[in-house]
């Protein structure tokens, strides 16, 4: 489902962002030598861009989750909130970075059961998660702490549905097209 409004925001370049979002779109083209779409409408909110950045890199950092497991979680997030951008752009990744088999990425991106136990434990964890808004049922707990995971992971997941949270509506709000480096695993809600 598709926002019905488009902001008219224009995205920002390196030469129009206010200085706190130049700074980070400079930090993110060193990185990728890119600025990816979503980066640069996000740009229009400085602190929202900070934000994300912020809490992605401590996901990615120290979430306690392999790269296999953070693109599960962050794949399903954005499969969950319908966001276009972020199915591709994960999706890529975790074809191209974190290695994840691509039956278990287009499991999720077809909405399949993930050939993985323990994958598929930490998929349906996370959609529970989003769907009851953080109000997991005793026994769901139970099923993903017995497929291996803890506690804290369950807060880290958290901190994955906020960070998607930020990237997901803001995608959806700007209609933001995929970049031609994610466009290979476009994919539609």
């Amino acid at each position: 489902m598709s926002s019905e409004y488009t902001l008219s925001l224009s995205p920002r370049t390196l030469e129009d962002a206010e200085p706190r979002a130049k700074a980070a779109l400079e930090s993110v083209q060193a990185s990728l030598k890119f600025v990816p779409n979503m980066y640069r409408v996000m740009a229009n909110a400085p602190g929202l861009l900070d934000t994300y950045l912020h809490g992605y890199a401590l996901f990615r950092e120290g979430s306690g989750f392999t790269p296999a497991e953070q693109e599960v979680v962050f794949l399903t997030i954005s499969r969950d909130n319908g966001c276009e951008y972020c199915v591709a752009a994960h999706s890529f990744v975790a074809d191209t970075m974190s290695k994840v088999p691509p039956a278990v990425t287009d499991a999720i991106r077809d909405g399949r059961l993930i050939p993985d136990e323990k994958l598929s434990a930490l998929s349906t964890f996370a959609s529970l998660m989003l769907e009851t808004r953080g109000r997991p049922g005793q026994h769901d707990v139970e099923t993903f702490l017995a497929a291996g995971y803890t506690e804290r992971h369950i807060l880290e997941i958290i901190l994955a549905i906020s960070v998607k949270t930020l990237s997901n509506y803001t995608n959806h709000l700007f209609h933001t097209p995929v970049d031609s480096v994610f466009a290979r695993r476009a994919w539609a809600a």
